[in-house]
């Protein structure tokens, strides 16, 4: 990852940099606003360190700035300040996490390994498993590029195994992802789901095996149709 630290405390910046470089991110240092500011403006970077305590323009202003102006990087605030409201503050301005200080570099580690998935989300458009794709935009399935005329609830079963085809599903945990969109549902609905599905995929030239009955157990992806 590109790492932009803007920190104004060279005992704090240089430690986080060099652990940061020795686990194979690049990393740029500013040490106030307004340099931040111009460093981001001119590099795209996948994740920003702001501490909240910066001089020449604060880390709550300029992350307000750089989300006026488009920025959709992940946002990592750094700061002494503890309390609900100073963490809420921070989140508000458009903050993704936050970090007090003093902190551990293998906690700092942790938190950027989770923006880092987040990050990979993001820039991620499409699942793909043998014939059929997610969209990731437009939320659609679709099985060799024709369109699967799903119901929303449909939607959100066989997304669940796309995004997990190792995953084998009851039908209490497929109850549990509809539970959103239908409250009163029971486990027979999710038969009569999965019926639907595997007949819709059938119809678009699939196999109804793609969601294989594991007896006993529950469903599961079957990467092989």
């Amino acid at each position: 990852m590109r790492i932009l630290l803007v920190e104004d405390d060279n005992y704090i910046a240089k430690p986080i940099a060099k652990d940061m470089r020795h686990q194979g991110h690049v990393v740029d240092v500013a040490n106030d606003g307004i340099s931040g500011w111009e460093c981001a403006q001119t590099v795209e970077y996948d994740l920003i360190l702001l501490d909240l305590m910066l001089p020449r323009l604060d880390g709550i202003s300029l992350c307000k700035k750089l989300r006026a102006s488009g920025c959709k990087t992940h946002i990592l605030m750094l700061t002494a300040k503890d309390t609900t409201a100073d963490k809420v503050l921070g989140l508000d301005s458009g903050a993704d996490d936050y970090l007090v200080k003093p902190f551990e570099l293998e906690e700092l580690a942790a938190r950027i390994r989770a923006l880092s998935r987040r990050v990979v989300e993001m820039q991620q458009t499409s699942i793909v498993r043998g014939s059929l794709e997610l969209n990731l935009n437009t939320h659609t399935i679709a099985y060799d590029g024709q369109p699967l005329a799903l119901t929303p609830k449909e939607y959100v079963i066989l997304e669940c195994f796309l995004r997990n085809p190792t995953q084998v599903f009851t039908r209490a945990n497929l109850l549990d992802k509809l539970w959103d969109l239908d409250k009163l549902s029971g486990e027979e609905t999710v038969r009569t789901h999965i019926t639907n599905i595997r007949r819709k995929l059938k119809a678009a030239g699939g196999s109804e095996d793609i969601i294989q009955t594991m007896y006993g157990v529950g469903y599961s992806f079957n990467s092989k149709c």
